[in-house]
């Protein structure tokens, strides 16, 4: 029996010539789940035990004295040390504001006499006094 393949099979050719074979695929499920299988307790326990200890512990006080100097000096002096005492200088730098005299500059003044004669006219305002004496009706001189 031969078997026709064509590109577009018939619905009748593909009912009676047909057989159908089944695909089948495995497939891998893996599952994880807690299994108690037991318990435990943990504990602690503390133990003391005193033990007597002997040591020497050293120990070194320190005084200080703050002696004033007040005393201009060219240079810082050194950190120097006298028997058991550690001297270390401490300093200022300290501003002098000085005031001197300059002599910046001279002016010289030369005195140079003249004489000129001159003609301008001035106004010269003078006042004078009138009087008047006022007199009886009989008199009719006044003076000035």
């Amino acid at each position: 029996m031969a078997k026709h393949i064509s590109d577009q099979p018939n619905a009748q050719d593909a009912l009676s010539d047909t057989e159908v074979i089944p695909i089948t695929e495995e497939e891998l499920r893996l599952d994880k789940r807690e299994v108690t299988t037991g318990k435990v307790r943990v504990r602690t326990s503390v133990d003391v035990e005193t033990e007597l200890v002997k040591a020497t512990l050293e120990g070194e006080t320190i005084e200080v004295t703050r002696v004033p100097i007040d005393r201009i000096v060219e240079r810082a002096p050194e950190v120097r040390t006298e028997n058991d005492v550690t001297i270390i200088p401490i300093l200022e730098e300290v501003l002098i504001v000085e005031k001197r005299l300059v002599l910046k500059e001279e002016l010289h003044l030369h005195r140079r006499r003249t004489v000129e004669d001159v003609e301008t006219p001035v106004e010269l305002r003078k006042q004078r006094a009138i009087i008047e004496r006022v007199h009886s009706d009989d008199d009719t001189n006044s003076s000035t």
